[in-house]
């Protein structure tokens, strides 16, 4: 299979994933480039797939199906309105063709947040970026923190195929929290040079971000000292909790 970025509005990302030129397009933001990509590769989309309802994921969706009429469009019950015709939830699937995604429940960012999972695709919208992961604009930490312990427990190959462009800002979020963290560091630099080439960031491997995203590593004992968290177990959801609000005010 083929995954191909295609950037929109101002630092969204749309994803396809190709295969036998068909192909699956997630969160379109917009449908220009969508439709450019699909003429200049000879590719027939076969569904659209939806993470959550914000209208920087949803709103190519109409003139996409003006093109394609027939296609489905699979999400949860937030996104019926942005054009949404297969409500899918956490623990269904989505089989077309070659394609067949596991649906994985992900609120915090909006309360219906999903992901889907075609191994070793993850398209997680705005729940986990690369070094960061997404505002809580609807859920509750608790339920971030636990969204994003389900995206921790796949396979370290997993491609973290989200929807924005963040990541030189979220390490730099990072290394001001923790800026003794060589890998960081050094990763930040990596990240630095590739920005001033224009060249994207994303995806990542889970295993990657296990090593750069603070977010992930919540358990870390001197992650926790530089929050001047000083006691023996403290909640992981507190540790998280804490990490969220400092992004936010940041």
């Amino acid at each position: 299979m083929e995954l191909i970025r295609v950037p929109a509005l101002n630092d969204n990302y749309i994803w396809l994933l190709a295969n036998n030129q068909q192909c699956i397009i997630v969160d379109p933001a917009e449908s220009e480039p969508v439709l450019s990509i699909l003429t200049a590769n000879q590719l027939t989309p076969v569904a659209i797939l939806l993470t959550h309802h914000h209208n920087d994921h949803t709103q190519g969706v109409k003139e996409i199906i003006a093109q394609y009429p027939k296609i489905p469009v699979f999400g949860p019950q937030e996104t019926l309105v942005k054009g949404a015709t297969e409500l899918v939830c956490d623990g269904d699937s989505v089989t077309i063709g070659d394609f067949n995604f596991q649906v994985i429940g992900l609120p915090g960012h909006t309360l219906g947040h999903i992901g889907f999972y075609q191994a070793p695709y993850l398209f997680c919208g705005d729940t986990l970026f690369s070094a960061g992961c997404g505002r809580i604009f609807e859920g509750t930490p608790a339920q971030m923190y636990q969204s994003i312990q389900k995206i921790a427990a796949l396979p370290d190959d997993t491609l973290i195929c989200c929807a924005h462009e963040y990541t030189q800002s979220n390490l730099q979020f990072a290394h001001h929290i923790w800026p003794e963290n060589e890998t960081i560091t050094n990763y930040s630099e990596k990240v630095r040079t590739l920005r001033n080439n224009q060249q994207a960031t994303v995806p990542s491997t889970l295993k990657t971000e296990k090593n750069i995203n603070i977010f992930l590593q919540c358990e870390n004992p001197e992650l926790q000292q530089k929050l001047n968290i000083n006691m023996t177990n403290p909640s992981l959801r507190a540790v998280f909790t804490l990490l969220r609000q400092l992004k936010d005010e940041y």
